[in-house]
């Protein structure tokens, strides 16, 4: 020990960087790291720290990438892929469109016959489809404990070309009842959990809030919902949010919508909103227009979701975090979750957008993923407790 604290006082550059290092692991222990806050009542949460050993841990995010930016990023950069076996299927719609399914049946890795197998179907983010890698680790999660799975690509998504003049938002559960349907209809008897990732999540949840009561739906998911879309707006138009992210999308719905001009001109003016420069624009010009809102402030309105707590009769599960920019935290109806029968609402204080990397390689499975595995079986396995 004393040949150590020599070459320490021989090694001044040494010496701080050991220093500089223990400080950091003390400080990152101490708030960083910490057990997702669960919002939710007695019942619910009691059920919930049952059955998901995730929400009974501390959540240890990356120790050199936690801030919110950073997790969010480089997920899309950094985090593995895994090879699925999807079977498309090409779902016709009433109104003459049709969407694409990716299904994975998951036969010979289930103890379930395929009758009873019970079903996740997950709903992408914005502009995400089945091959977005957290849908991927998402689908292995669900296969992985026996299920079926499937991932309902929105309208021009996923191999899908559009066949009418109509994309998507995040308050139109037309298309999500139709593929409810097919689904309910090929396995009336398969107990159906529903998981939706960011705009995925919108509409999810204002499929139950619409539906109530009426749904098949034995429990649902959301990860990274926008819970307050006004809130959402004002966060991402921030200059370095605008930058690295609100730009990035619209140019994506831009380029989604040239690629479809043919279908829409003459019905919408494409060239004011191919302009747009922030997804409100985007909203403002187009989406709002082409479901029937005035603006999208009306639009906003009926997507936020804060509001609909209430109106949920199905157990269900939000992961949210704290610094994530498209859902900040000030937005996050903790409150409401923790006073009503069916939400609960698990906050971690970092996470950032679709992000939860944990690990010191945050490459395979992270607590997203974990938890979704975790939820899933709660609900099929044990549901009854509720």
């Amino acid at each position: 020990m004393d040949q150590f604290y020599e070459y320490l006082r021989e090694q001044p550059t040494a010496s701080l960087s050991i220093t500089v290092g223990i400080g950091y692991a003390l400080w990152y222990v101490v708030y960083i790291a910490k057990r997702p806050v669960l919002a939710a009542n007695p019942r619910m949460q009691g059920f919930l720290l049952r059955h998901c050993g995730s929400l009974r841990r501390k959540f240890w995010p990356t120790f050199w990438c936690w801030e919110a930016r950073l997790q969010t990023i480089l997920r899309t950069l950094i985090k593995t892929s895994p090879d699925v076996p999807y079977k498309k299927e090409f779902l016709n719609t009433s109104d003459g469109g049709h969407v694409a399914l990716d299904w994975v049946q998951n036969d010979s890795g289930s103890p379930y016959v395929s009758s009873v197998r019970p079903t996740v179907l997950m709903m992408p983010g914005l502009t995400g489809s089945s091959h977005e890698s957290y849908a991927r680790h998402l689908v292995k999660q669900a296969t992985d404990r026996g299920y079926r799975a499937l991932v309902f690509n929105n309208r021009g998504i996923g191999g899908a070309d559009l066949k009418t003049p109509r994309t998507y938002n995040a308050t139109n559960i037309e298309d999500l009842c139709e593929v409810i349907a097919h689904i309910k209809g090929r396995y009336p008897d398969s107990p159906l959990l529903g998981v939706g990732v960011s705009m995925g999540g919108l509409l999810l949840t204002n499929y139950l809030a619409k539906k109530g009561k009426d749904t098949p739906m034995v429990g649902a998911m959301s990860i990274s919902a926008a819970w307050d879309i006004f809130a959402t707006s004002k966060v991402l138009e921030e200059p370095l949010n605008s930058f690295l992210f609100n730009r990035h999308l619209t140019e994506n719905l831009i380029e989604h919508l040239n690629k479809h001009r043919a279908i829409f001109q003459g019905n919408f003016d494409i060239d004011s909103a191919s302009k747009s420069r922030t997804i409100r624009e985007f909203d403002d010009r187009f989406t709002a227009k082409q479901f029937g809102y005035p603006s999208y402030k009306e639009y906003y309105i009926e997507a936020t979701i804060a509001t609909k707590i209430d109106d949920i009769h199905i157990p269900y599960l939000a992961l949210n975090s704290a610094d994530d920019m498209f859902s900040p935290g000030h937005s996050i109806p903790l409150d409401k979750a923790a006073a009503s029968k069916n939400v609960a609402i698990a906050m971690t204080d970092h996470g950032g957008h679709i992000g939860f990397l944990e690990g010191i390689f945050p490459r395979g499975a992270n607590l997203m993923d974990k938890l979704l595995g975790e939820f899933a079986d709660a609900i099929f396995k044990h549901g009854h407790e509720l």
